[in-house]
């Protein structure tokens, strides 16, 4: 998993999305389906106000990383088949749910896993990779409202709860595909926009 630079036009919007995410707050940001709603992951105000933002209650939240420093931040040992769809379909729409590091905030959590996807977009992946740590994923929506392929219908969705960082429009289209693994056991919880195979998750 590579570190990218962020595209030239949009660098200062950029900083100005990371000064947001390091006060606190929610960032709408592109990714390669929908817009996403990040906020540090590891910043339980941030978390609660996520939550509130969305109106979706305790749903726990999947996360974008960038880079094995981070992913280290957030489950001990990663399963083998975790690897290998990693190697595959990573940056891109496929988040993996794999069992979580003992002490992360319960917003992240959901039976014992934490879900987290590498970005094939080139803003969202820059804007982690110089924040330096896991932001959330979740849809810039609030929660039963379509999800946002804009700025401006993000902006439209969430009024001024967040700070809005406009990469264009995005392709929209389904989500990204929620699998989980432990051990040799990966099942797939949400179909969306990465076919996993059966070799790739083998009926139990």
């Amino acid at each position: 998993m590579n570190v990218v630079d962020s595209p030239d036009p949009i660098d200062r919007e950029i900083s100005s999305a990371i000064a947001a995410l390091r006060r606190g707050e929610a960032v709408a940001y592109p990714t390669e389906t929908y817009y996403g709603l990040g906020v540090d992951a590891f910043d339980e105000l941030a978390l609660a106000r996520l939550q509130v933002i969305k109106g979706r209650g305790d749903k726990a939240i999947s996360l974008l990383i960038e880079g094995d420093e981070m992913l280290a931040r957030l489950c001990g040992e990663v399963p083998p088949r975790a690897v290998a769809l990693m190697r595959r379909h990573w940056p891109g729409a496929l988040t993996i749910a794999i069992p979580a590091r003992a002490g992360l905030p319960a917003a992240l959590i959901s039976d014992g896993c934490v879900a987290v996807r590498q970005s094939s977009h080139p803003i969202a992946r820059a804007l982690c990779a110089r924040f330096g740590g896991p932001i959330t994923t979740t849809s810039a929506n609030r929660a039963g409202e379509p999800a946002a392929t804009s700025a401006e219908e993000a902006r439209q969705a969430l009024g001024g709860a967040c700070h809005i960082l406009d990469g264009g429009a995005t392709t929209g289209g389904s989500p990204s595909t929620l699998v989980r693994v432990r051990g040799e056991r990966v099942e797939i919880l949400r179909r969306g926009a990465i076919e996993i195979t059966p070799d790739e998750a083998p009926r139990s």
